[in-house]
């Protein structure tokens, strides 16, 4: 592809492939959400989230330990000064700078007046904390006398690295500042250093995230230093450096692997950067591997929010088909990594499954993890909370907590919706393709000309998405191309006012290609009725239950709309059709679904719950109401919940 125009902008975004990169697609060249449904989320990020980032971090002690390593008391400090539980407590603060970076470069409401100059006060502070020859790690500096990389299994030592890079390169690509990225720069020149097979250590870090940044810094400098070392660093993997383990992604070399396993996000990360290493290299084993476990990894290991996690116990995808409601772990982390992989797959590849996977993931997944009102927080996000559950409150509570001793989630949420603008719209040389659904306006490189289309929806509660043309070359034809979603069932298609028999090509793009002019409209109805869908049988956890889905969105049915007995003893009539209605003022404003229902009732059999099921079991439950008269059950977006009070919720609800 030729991008040799110099009056257009490069990708500003957390991923821009390098000018030799072997991708289908290429990121927007701007892009500005400028109303709906993100630019509502976006606003509170903006305003609540963000803001109140560095008086939480300062509370938690991530800040008081980087004046501790600035101060020189490398050894000397006494190890209670430190504050927090864990060695990567500075990559909370690199993700908030990320965050607080891509904010001030973007189209949402700047969080206050004084953000810069906070932004500004932090950099100072950590380049203040980092050594003459480029490390940093308070953890290490201050409470381990200064001993580096000795517990590369659960140091963190690279993945804080990697996190410093990212807000680096951001800061850099949003505001051109170049503090940050001095002291990124620094940091990766001592890793080069240091890391290798000939050099000091060969090794790597049980939680991979440097090896993404690497790369996406080698796009920002140019250095193929840079790019070689993460090829180097996921190479390693999977021969038994760090004891074999899946946790560590040590198991099995990423381009042998049959299933993702192990810690989700760290997988992931790892998955990210192999998909980054694919495009710049044109590595076809490692882009088969991306494509392989992707693919693997939807049909047997994803929840329908689009969530990720079975185990609670070292936060693991678990086996095949193995999704549990109560104890899903679903971390708010792992569909931020899920999004980062499943992006650079669709630039990647050019395949509009891994935006239909972005999609269910944000809506769901995703954004149940911060409150509407920005304040609290989810760190996992189970499927069903019980009637009677006792939550003893902590990191994995179901409960919305104000911040966590591992808060690694919140600032990841952050630094998500502060980019979010950059994951909508790519182009490539035929033209422009429209990812998400999100009110904006979005510029797209065509050869050096631009292809400008402004985009104005309620989406996800209303189906209809309307585009215009406003800028492109005089002339010459190019393409303009929608994603259908994968839970659209049918959809109608007008171009400049005529209905279009466009049809959906094997990748999931309705392709229009024509002589544009500006004007041009083009409308989008994607019919969004809710509809009760059920899983692959071999998911024990859900059989004879369905999930309700209403376009992108998945619903749960709360307690608090339910009242005169729980969650538990609650199905569901199908004979009854599903319907929906809007409410301006529950929730921020949100579309409920209602359908038949009923209560079992659940016969007293004695002290031993279990009966022989022989002929009609002995204790079945029936329904409690008659089939005319059916209970009224009321489903919330599942996003939303948690939001009105604590208590029972569910996802799957029996049908019989």
């Amino acid at each position: 592809m030729s991008h040799s125009n110099p009056t257009l902008p490069a990708p500003a975004g957390p991923v821009r492939p390098g000018p030799t990169a072997r991708t289908a697609l290429r990121p927007a060249v701007a892009a500005r959400i400028l109303g709906g449904f993100w630019h509502r989320r976006r606003e509170v990020n903006a305003h609540i989230c963000i803001p109140q980032g560095p008086l939480l971090l300062e509370s938690a002690g991530n800040l008081r330990n980087l004046r501790l390593a600035a101060a020189g008391t490398t050894g000397g400090a006494d190890p209670a000064d430190f504050r927090g539980d864990y060695p990567f407590m500075d990559s909370d603060v690199y993700k908030w700078l990320e965050a607080a970076a891509w904010q001030l470069g973007g189209s949402g409401a700047r969080a206050d007046d004084g953000l810069a100059e906070e932004v500004d006060r932090m950099i100072a502070l950590v380049a203040a904390a980092q050594e003459p020859d480029g490390y940093l790690n308070t953890w290490f500096q201050v409470t381990k006398g200064g001993r580096r990389y000795g517990d590369l299994r659960w140091g963190h030592e690279l993945y804080c690295a990697g996190h410093l890079i990212q807000a680096a390169v951001a800061h850099h690509r949003s505001t051109g500042g170049k503090d940050l990225l001095a002291v990124a720069v620094r940091f990766a020149d001592h890793l080069d250093a240091v890391f290798g097979p000939d050099k000091q250590i060969d090794g790597f870090d049980g939680h991979p995230e440097v090896e993404t940044a690497l790369v996406e810094l080698y796009r920002e400098t140019g250095e193929r230093r840079y790019l070689d070392l993460a090829g180097y660093f996921v190479d390693r993997r999977g021969h038994g450096l760090l004891g074999g383990e899946a946790y560590c992604q040590d198991r099995v070399p990423v381009r042998q692997q049959a299933n993702v396993e192990g810690h989700v996000v760290r997988q992931l990360y790892l998955l990210a950067a192999a998909a980054d290493l694919a495009a710049e290299t044109g590595e076809a084993e490692l882009l088969a591997a991306c494509e392989r476990l992707w693919t693997v990894m939807v049909a047997t290991k994803t929840h329908i929010t689009g969530g990720l996690g079975a185990h609670h116990d070292e936060e693991d995808f678990g086996d095949p088909f193995e999704l549990p409601n109560e104890r899903a772990y679903c971390e708010t982390c792992a569909a931020v990594a899920s999004i980062h992989f499943s992006w650079r797959m669709a630039l990647l590849t050019g395949d509009a499954r891994y935006s239909d996977l972005i999609e269910r993931t944000l809506f769901n997944g995703f954004l149940a993890g911060v409150s509407l009102d920005g304040e609290r927080w989810l760190y996992v996000n189970p499927l069903q909370v019980r009637d009677g559950h006792n939550d003893i409150g902590g990191d994995q509570s179901a409960r919305r907590t104000r911040w966590f001793r591992c808060a690694c989630c919140p600032p990841n949420v952050m630094r998500l919706l502060s980019s979010l603008e950059h994951y909508i719209v790519s182009t490539d040389d035929a033209g422009l393709q429209v990812h998400q659904y999100a009110t904006g306006r979005y510029t797209g490189d065509l050869d050096g000309d631009a292809l400008v289309v402004s985009v104005h929806t309620d989406y996800p509660w209303s189906g209809t998405v309307r585009l215009t043309v406003e800028d492109c070359p005089a002339g010459r034809p190019w393409t303009l191309s929608l994603r259908v979603p994968q839970w659209s069932t049918d959809h109608k298609l007008t171009v400049a006012g005529q209905q279009s028999e466009a049809t959906v090509t094997h990748a999931g793009w309705l392709c229009l290609e024509r002589t544009w002019s500006p004007g041009d409209s083009v409308t989008l109805d994607l019919a969004m009725a809710p509809v009760p869908v059920a899983a692959d049988p071999r998911v024990d956890a859900v059989r004879g239950c369905v999930a309700i889905e209403r376009g992108p969105l998945v619903y749960c049915l709360e307690g608090i709309d339910h009242p005169g007995g729980g969650l538990d003893d609650i199905g569901i009539d199908l004979s009854e059709p599903l319907t929906d209605e809007h409410h301006p003022d529950l929730l921020d404003g949100v579309v409920t679904v209602t359908a038949a229902g009923y209560r079992h009732a659940f016969p007293n059999n004695g002290w031993w719950p279990y009966r022989a099921a022989t002929g009609t079991v002995p204790g079945t439950a029936r329904p409690t109401k008659p089939r005319d008269s059916p209970p009224t059950l009321t489903a919330v977006p599942y996003y939303a919940w948690a939001n009105r009070q604590d208590g029972a919720m569910r996802v799957w609800i029996p049908t019989r």
